[in-house]
């Protein structure tokens, strides 16, 4: 017995991903963390599975799991990755925008072409205990004790909890050290991902992310919609921004409040293999 499944990435976040469209047996968390295993297992930041939705409106539901083995809500590079992955499997048309079920919900993707993907992501959501984040409500920024240091972030849920912190230079030596610190802070009951964010322009952004459940990452869609829909919210960018990750770029628009948020980017095939079950 063999699992088949597939290698991929959207700008360096990794994935493999499993059709389990027929198969209703739950995912076992021990498998997720040997295939996560970098040196004996095949390596991700996460594993999706596409699935039948539970949504009649949805085509097909796709389920996150992180290398930890540890359940996520939701994962843009990974939605990119899903309708790519849809569409070569014959399921989904080029042009047509068609809904996704995540766990966090419904989302909307568009193949621009075969491995070039929009989504829609929702709506940013900014209220503390939505994120879920332990303080009051604060527009500008909100106070994080970190050690000895007093940081001032802006947090956001994209169906997943975000910290975004401006920096000068997310390549400065104290970002490494600090991205664990934040996404395990204690005011995150959920821990949270932490993206540092280097504004260059209005329309152009820099960002590193640690995310909670798979450590430093080449890229974190959702991470990207947060520093964005932060820095929107405090009047630092435009309505379109092109966010530069390590590992690529994504464009991320968004109007602003009663308005969706649009990531834009590219979707890529690895290779195929076989895990022996």
């Amino acid at each position: 017995m063999t699992l088949r499944f597939s290698k991929m990435h959207g700008i360096g976040n990794d994935f493999v991903v499993l059709d389990r469209r027929h198969d209703p047996s739950v995912l076992d968390v021990a498998l997720v963390r040997a295939m996560a295993d970098r040196r004996k297992g095949v390596g991700f930041d996460q594993l999706l599975t596409v699935e039948p939705a539970r949504d009649p409106s949805c085509a097909f539901y796709y389920g996150i799991w992180n290398a930890d083995g540890s359940p996520s809500g939701q994962c843009g590079n990974g939605a990119r990755c899903v309708a790519a992955w849809l569409h070569r499997a014959g399921a989904l048309p080029l042009g047509r925008t068609v809904r996704l079920e995540s766990p966090s919900g419904p989302v909307a993707v568009q193949l621009q072409a075969p491995l070039d993907v929009a989504v829609d992501m929702g709506e940013p959501v900014f209220e503390p205990s939505r994120v879920p984040f332990q303080r009051t409500r604060d527009v500008d920024g909100h106070p994080l004790v970190v050690g000895s240091d007093t940081l001032t972030i802006g947090v956001a849920s994209m169906g997943n909890p975000h910290a975004v912190l401006l920096v000068e230079d997310i390549d400065a030596p104290g970002v490494d050290a600090l991205g664990p610190r934040i996404t395990t802070h204690p005011d995150f009951p959920q821990q949270v991902n932490a993206g540092f964010a280097q504004p260059l322009a209005r329309d152009h952004i820099r960002l590193r992310v640690h995310e909670r459940g798979a450590g430093w990452t080449l890229a974190c869609g959702t991470g990207a919609c947060a520093a964005m829909a932060v820095l929107r919210r405090r009047g630092l960018v435009d309505t379109e921004v092109r966010v530069d990750l390590p590992g690529g770029s994504l464009t991320i628009t968004w109007p602003g409040p009663g308005h969706t948020l649009w990531m834009r980017g590219p979707a890529a095939f690895v290779f195929e293999g076989e895990w022996p079950a």
